[in-house]
């Protein structure tokens, strides 16, 4: 029983760990090599798809989606949408698509005269399930050293710690002032009856020997 529970417990944590790295905003230095639309034809990974950009009727299987190509400066390439998120989830309030697009093909640059791009984005790449994640704003940096300190993120997440060590620590108060009380008694009462049957099979024992004798 011990077990399952540790089990419970660290499953519970890994999808909260998953839910926020998904969610929260992170930061890619890069440089950008090329911005393309392309049609995207959504399957079971449209999940991790955003829906119709704002203002537009919702498309079915199938929508226009942005892309932008970048070059990190150890040589790795990373593909990013660009897809509004308008009112929905995540809470970004993203609705300028095509101002960010337009902002992106005007810092392409080479390797032979780069410029430095710091992306805030949120989401997964996966090339097995072709998801993509979502760049929410941009900016040009000084250099591919540039280190920027994830302010909102630290500050989110100490909030929610606190938040989840009061009730934490409300919970034990209670746990210990209402609930332990009431499982002892209860406890108690059970090994009450259960002396009390004890007590009444051995005089029904000794009653059915003396009326054998």
């Amino acid at each position: 029983m011990r077990y399952v529970k540790w089990t419970l417990i660290v499953a519970f944590w890994l999808l909260v760990a998953a839910f926020l790295h998904y969610t929260l905003p992170q930061r890619d230095i890069v440089r950008i090599t090329d911005t393309y639309t392309t049609r995207v034809d959504f399957g079971n990974n449209s999940i991790f798809w955003s829906g119709a950009r704002s203002g537009n009727a919702p498309a079915a299987a199938n929508r226009d989606v942005f892309f932008i190509q970048t070059r990190r400066a150890d040589g790795d390439v990373m593909v990013y949408r660009n897809q509004d998120t308008g009112w929905g989830w995540p809470p970004y309030f993203k609705f300028d698509t095509a101002d960010l697009q337009a902002e992106a093909s005007d810092l392409r640059s080479t390797s032979e005269t780069p410029r430095w791009v710091a992306i805030r984005h949120y989401g997964w790449r996966n090339d097995y399930m072709s998801i993509y994640p979502n760049a929410v704003s941009l900016r040009e940096v000084a250099g591919p050293d540039v280190s920027l300190f994830p302010w909102f993120n630290t500050i989110l997440l100490v909030i929610l710690a606190a938040i989840f060590w009061a009730i934490w620590v409300r919970w034990r108060r209670f746990r210990r002032r209402r609930i332990d009380p009431l499982l002892t008694e209860v406890g108690d009462n059970f090994e009450d009856a259960g002396d009390s049957l004890r007590e009444s099979r051995s005089r029904f024992s000794r009653w059915l020997k003396g009326s054998r004798n």
